[in-house]
């Protein structure tokens, strides 16, 4: 579903769970940012299709994170496109997508998938697609921040339910009080959409309801 021009989050369900991967894309490409569950490929492709975005067109993929439901599709998609997609992650997720250590909350996973990272993010860098592609570095995975759109791509550092903020995603949080620390990362920027991976879009009163919920974590 196109959300804003340019931006769409790409609903997808596993066993009932629905997550949110977020599609960026221009005139020259397309960015996809966290790939889903193992086996999902030809769910994105199709997802991307109905938006209209070409799949050709896929030129970047940011990793958020390590979580199996935030990289799982990213061996697959790497079989498909070959070299012509590149994978940009922070550097302490980069063993964990590689394959070198067991994912932190899903290690009991027998062979886990394996991708590739070919670049490393770090807190306030820039990727210049799109209209401008902000990092930040929040406790256990990075945010995104779209200068064009004014748009939040949160991961899972917060969720939200029929288009109100909710707060920290507690099932995918490793430590709350670091996790409740990195909100405050938000406080200065002018936000107009939040895409969460666990609950879709919410665009309304953005600064508002992360004020109300620092507050309410103090």
């Amino acid at each position: 579903m196109e959300v804003l021009k340019g931006v769409a989050i790409l609903e997808l369900e596993c066993n009932g769970i629905f997550i949110y991967p977020t599609l960026l894309w221009d005139q020259e490409m397309a960015v996809l940012i966290d790939t889903g569950f193992p086996g999902q490929k030809e769910d994105l492709l199709v997802a991307m299709d109905k938006v209209g975005v070409s799949s050709d067109k896929l030129q970047a993929v940011i990793l958020t994170h390590q979580d199996i439901d935030h990289i799982g599709s990213l061996p697959e998609l790497l079989q498909h496109y070959g070299e012509n997609i590149k994978v940009y992650a922070h550097e302490l997720d980069k063993p964990y997508i590689e394959g070198e250590l067991p994912l932190l909350k899903d290690g009991h996973i027998g062979n886990p998938p394996k991708g590739k990272v070919d670049e490393l993010l770090s807190d306030g860098q820039e990727l210049p697609y799109c209209g401008g592609i902000c990092v930040i570095h929040t406790p256990g995975h990075i945010s995104l921040y779209l200068k064009q759109s004014k748009t939040l791509v949160a991961g899972d550092s917060l969720y939200s339910e029929n288009g109100t903020l909710q707060g920290i995603h507690l099932p995918t949080t490793l430590d709350i009080k670091l996790a409740q620390q990195a909100i405050r990362k938000y406080i200065n920027l002018d936000i107009a959409s939040v895409i969460c991976y666990h609950g879709g879009v919410s665009n309304e009163n953005i600064n508002e309801q992360i004020n109300t919920i620092i507050l309410a974590n103090e």
